[in-house]
């Protein structure tokens, strides 16, 4: 097995939405500006997910531009969202917004609710937390291991923002860098965790039956929007059943090497390996596409093993 893929060369390559980028001439060789490529016009409805009346946002590629439009709409700050979830305004983390969108689908925003200060005592190595971001520099509880140490300390709660760790301010932070933070803290300490709550609402009946209406139809689509950090959004097949167990076990494969779970993560690996020929092609899209990451040789044939058994069915 060849090892060393993290030493490889990089190509050298442009982003896609670089290509349209250059001047155009006319026939005296003047220069014109260039043509803005037709885009079509989806629209998403939207509320916030303790209790709004229904808004439309539109026009936006990335995860900030959506936070930011759906401020717009609510007249608040795009800081005052943790994160969206699809089709549901419960903290529901297998329903959290990431990197696609069904072009049915719709969105309710989280925001800030109540701030709660923790302490808790590291008594094990694993505090059984599963932390995952929203893309814009929040990190955030996604899951808690029944009867870990956090498990214990009921006043923390999936869906909880992780605002501050034993005084140090981490918003901005990916999930793997708060991760990795907590995985460091001393055994048999104690440390204090400054979380936000999302804000919840006192009656969600009334809600309730209006999101029922709203997202009837919703999944009934064979198509999503596709949101990326850089160049514009895209709109895609919905993955195939093949395609979405790969990602899955992508997904799997980030847990057992990296400590973490993140399904646009494993998205994004499996579409930067399935067009490519060899495990050494596959490990320098990684290091281009994810050079954040470290990823260990290990890792890299055992996704490039899990991509190929994709294709071929």
């Amino acid at each position: 097995m060849p090892l060393g893929l993290r030493r490889k060369k990089k190509f050298t390559t442009k982003e896609t939405s670089r290509l349209v980028e250059g001047e155009q001439t006319n026939a005296a060789g003047a220069s014109l500006p260039s043509l803005p490529a037709p885009t079509c016009k989806l629209v998403f409805h939207t509320q916030l997910a303790h209790g709004s009346a229904t808004g439309r946002v539109e026009n936006f590629s990335s995860i900030q531009e959506l936070y930011a439009k759906i401020a717009g709409v609510f007249e608040i700050s795009p800081s005052e969202i943790l994160y969206c979830t699809l089709n549901t305004p419960k903290v529901d983390m297998g329903k959290l917004l990431g990197a696609q969108i069904g072009l049915e689908d719709f969105i309710f925003a989280h925001v800030k609710g109540i701030k709660k200060e923790v302490n808790v005592y590291k008594s094990e190595d694993s505090l059984g937390l599963t932390i995952t971001d929203n893309g814009a520099g929040y990190a955030f509880i996604k899951r808690i291991k029944d009867g870990s140490i956090v498990d214990s300390v009921k006043t923390i709660c999936v869906g909880d923002h992780i605002e501050a760790i034993n005084g140090e301010t981490i918003v901005g932070w990916r999930h793997f860098d708060v991760a990795k933070k907590l995985k460091e803290l001393k055994k048999e300490e104690l440390f204090t965790l400054k979380l936000i709550e999302p804000k919840r609402a006192f009656d969600m009946e009334p809600r309730s039956k209006a999101g029922k209406s709203s997202t009837g139809r919703i999944g009934t689509g064979r198509e999503t929007l596709r949101l990326r950090s850089k160049g514009p959004a895209t709109v895609e097949e919905v993955p195939s059943e093949t395609k979405a167990k790969a990602i899955e076990k992508v997904d799997d494969l980030l847990e057992l090497y990296m400590g973490i779970r993140d399904i646009d993560l494993a998205t994004t690996m499996f579409e930067a390996g399935k067009d490519k020929g060899n495990p050494d092609k596959f490990a320098v899209a990684l290091d281009e596409t994810l050079g954040d990451f470290a990823f260990p040789d290990e890792f890299v044939f055992d996704v490039w093993r899990v991509i190929g058994d994709a294709k071929q069915g």
